[in-house]
């Protein structure tokens, strides 16, 4: 509702002016008018006082009477003149006193002004442009870290929903740099473009860097193909949902003992979050029976995976626990051992589920 007002309103000021530049107009003709009106009667005799006094209930419409009568052609003329002139300029001063006072009634009504004060008083946030499926988890999450942020997105029935869920929004096209200007785009500290449009994403990529070259930008990617495209137009991040989510479903299956061992408490979240920021994850895995690094030790584990991970705890079925294990610690087969990865996640994890090589005999082998 506030944006569809925001948006008549642009178109209107572009067509009439803007309210107070109507009313300084009106007033100004009016005083013109009073003025030469004056100036008129002055010259024909008339003192300035009695002039003055003519002209205000000429263009007044007020009607008391003649202060001195109106005898000649040129008095007559400019009678005339004052009562056409004077009352059509104070028609208009009158109609634009009351656009002013609707205007600033009606953005008071729809919030506008309160919105547009709280967008002004951001500072180092988040601009997020877009509100479809991945923009509305950002929002959620975004406001769960109590992170300061705006949504944009041109699509009111959107705008409405991210209003109703208490985000701060702005109802304009991200790929209008006055509308990124307009989010505070010269005191953000990050902007993330989530559009389903690749082309729109890098056109949002390219007007934000322009704007502030010191921001951090993280872009949205359908197609693997339009990566490169968008680091070349200024994104210090992409993101590809769709490889995320398959990359996510691959974890599931290698690491089906993580989300069951470690749930997704809060707690759990932001310890996640706090070791990605490090290039570091973490995962349970269950020891098989017959696992290569059944009845190794942690240190033997850790150095056949080459530093791709470090063991952080063992939980044995019978409910025994190790945290911290030393690296003489045994792993047993059925054990739940905690990882701390780091590099290739999926490679790491395997190592636990690599079977046992049967132990060869023969000639050759000692």
């Amino acid at each position: 509702m506030a944006g569809e007002y925001d948006s008549i309103d642009v178109a209107a000021r572009r067509v009439l002016g803007s309210p107070l530049q109507n009313l300084v107009r009106a007033a100004i003709f009016v005083l013109a008018v009073f003025v030469l009106a004056t100036a008129g009667f002055v010259a024909s005799g008339w003192s300035f006082a009695d002039a003055a006094y003519m002209v205000i209930l000429t263009i007044f419409s007020v009607g008391y009477g003649e202060v001195h009568p109106i005898d000649t052609a040129w008095l007559r003329t400019l009678d005339i003149a004052t009562i056409v002139l004077g009352c059509t300029g104070m028609i208009v001063l009158t109609g634009a006193l009351v656009q002013v006072f609707a205007h600033y009634q009606i953005r008071n009504i729809l919030g506008i002004d309160r919105m547009q004060s709280q967008i002004d008083r951001l500072t180092n946030h988040a601009i997020v442009c877009g509100y479809g499926r991945i923009g509305k988890q950002l929002a959620i999450e975004l406001q769960r870290a109590r992170t300061p942020f705006i949504i944009v997105d041109r699509n009111p029935a959107k705008i409405a929903e991210a209003e109703a869920a208490g985000h701060l929004t702005l109802r304009a096209d991200a790929t209008d740099e006055a509308s990124l200007k307009s989010a505070g785009i010269e005191r953000a500290r990050v902007l993330a473009t989530v559009l389903p449009d690749d082309a729109l994403n890098v056109f949002i990529t390219l007007s934000a860097r322009n704007l502030n070259p010191r921001m951090e930008i993280i872009a949205r990617g359908e197609y693997p193909t339009t990566e490169g495209k968008l680091i070349h137009a200024g994104a210090d991040k992409v993101v590809l949902p769709t490889h995320i989510g398959a990359e996510r479903i691959a974890e599931m299956i290698v690491y089906p003992t993580t989300s069951r061992f470690l749930g997704e408490a809060p707690q759990v979240r932001d310890l996640k979050r706090g070791l990605h920021e490090f290039g570091l994850e973490i995962e349970a895995v269950t020891v098989p029976e017959k696992s290569a690094l059944a009845g190794a030790t942690v240190g033997e584990a850790e150095r056949r995976a080459c530093g791709a991970f470090f063991l952080v705890q063992i939980d044995r079925p019978n409910g025994q626990s190790y945290v911290h294990p030393a690296e003489d610690t045994r792993i047993e087969a059925g054990d739940t051992v905690v990882l701390v990865l780091r590099g290739t996640r999926m490679t790491a994890g395997s190592i636990f589920t690599e079977p046992r090589q049967p132990f060869k005999m023969g000639r050759g082998y000692n």
